[in-house]
């Protein structure tokens, strides 16, 4: 297993006898030196080897890592293979299925935009948008509702065997009745990030993917970053789960329900790399505060919006929730782990990938795994991810 290890202005191979590594795309941030980002480089290579050792005992088959401050990389690194039945070795350029990191890449980062050009309000309600939004106290669930988890709507329903079409799928998810009061129970909810990429496609009249391919990866160099990935990405892709049929995923959403709705949708769909994320954590970072942009034709929308997208809401009262984002859980337990601070957000993807940033720090950790191959009964990537987490933050030397 080869494992790329960025911690200078040179590549380093963690393995002996390594042949020097492909240049990083052209999406990816600049690398730094791991002292000059305040980091130990004992400590990230200790993150690797981590990784390393985890695929060996399978937790997955195989991982890319980037940590990122101060808009540069400190460390990329891609450990293991591809899959159960494919032995190739992960690249830093291997995509992966994002999962519900669709949900805060794609779908809450183009509601951001919309809030910030004022065509759309945060306390607006759903069906000033999508009036099939109804049924009993449907009336009173906002936008914020639906960002928050907090709409009162169910975690999941089974539309990919109710529905045979994206359409009668969205009206499903648009009728399925409410379980609680607007605003008084946190669920986290994957119907409710279905109706706002509804809202999101009436207000730009545009479908989900090309709104987001035109307005955000676009601007910002994502070039790997995508719904509906081309069939020659096919052999770059890892792939997920084994099916019933027995062949394997790869290349079509993993999520059943966003396959249902054609492979776009803001709760599932996107598929990435660890450069392009890495990219998009640099840009985030940098909007919170007005910051230089890693792209000169990246969204720049203002800075208090971005601020009040990533900083927890309140609704309900104890819920983790920022707007689409979620921050460290007060218990201590969460892929966050235990050493980022409070004001820490991000998000985590059903196939295995997690994406966390501290403004406190200016810091960014990503993890890309396909832990879902060849099934979703193996359950350690919730082991994995405080662990890398509480490891990049320990090879932390100063704070700031």
């Amino acid at each position: 297993m080869r494992a790329l290890l960025v911690v200078a202005a040179s590549t380093v191979w963690a393995c002996a006898g390594a042949t020097p590594p492909p240049p990083a795309t052209p999406s990816s941030p600049p690398p730094g030196t791991a002292a000059a980002l305040g980091f130990d480089s004992a400590g990230l290579a200790a993150v690797v080897t981590y990784l390393r050792s985890e695929v060996d005992s399978g937790a997955f088959p195989g991982a890319v890592v980037a940590v990122g401050r101060h808009g540069r990389l400190a460390l990329l690194a891609a450990v293991g293979h591809y899959g159960a039945t494919d032995s190739r070795p992960v690249t830093i350029g291997t995509v992966y299925d994002l999962a519900s990191l669709t949900k805060v890449v794609g779908l809450t980062t183009a509601v951001l935009l919309l809030v910030d050009e004022d065509r759309l309000g945060l306390d607006d309600p759903v069906q000033r948008y999508v009036p099939r939004f109804q049924g009993p106290g449907k009336d009173g669930v906002t936008i914020r509702h639906l960002l928050t988890h907090s709409s009162g709507l169910p975690a999941w329903r089974p539309l990919y065997t109710e529905a045979t079409t994206r359409a009668t799928a969205m009206r499903l998810a648009d009728t399925t009745e409410l379980l609680a009061p607007p605003g008084t129970t946190m669920q986290y909810s994957d119907l409710g990030a279905i109706v706002l990429t509804q809202v999101v496609e009436s207000i730009t009249g545009e479908r989900l993917d090309r709104f987001v391919a035109a307005r955000v990866f676009g601007p910002l160099g994502m070039v790997e970053t995508r719904f509906l990935p081309p069939d020659a990405w096919r052999d770059r892709i890892a792939p997920t789960e084994r099916s019933q049929d027995g062949t394997t995923i790869r290349g079509t959403v993993h999520d059943e329900n966003a396959w249902r709705l054609g492979g776009v949708s803001g709760h599932a769909g996107l598929f990435s790399t660890a450069t392009d994320l890495a990219r998009f954590a640099a840009w985030l970072m940098a909007a919170r505060t007005g910051g230089p942009s890693p792209a000169t034709a990246a969204p720049r929308p203002s800075p208090a919006l971005v601020r009040e997208f990533t900083t927890r809401q309140g609704l309900p009262p104890g819920s983790t929730r920022a707007l689409g984002w979620d921050t460290p859980s007060d218990s201590g337990y969460s892929s966050a782990g235990t050493r980022l601070s409070r004001r820490s957000f991000g998000h985590t993807g059903f196939t295995g990938t997690s994406i966390w940033m501290d403004p406190d720090r200016d810091l960014f950790v990503i993890l890309l795994t396909n832990r879902v191959n060849p099934t979703r009964e193996n359950v350690r990537i919730g082991q994995v991810r405080p662990r890398v987490a509480d490891l990049v933050a320990a090879a932390l030397r100063d704070q700031g």
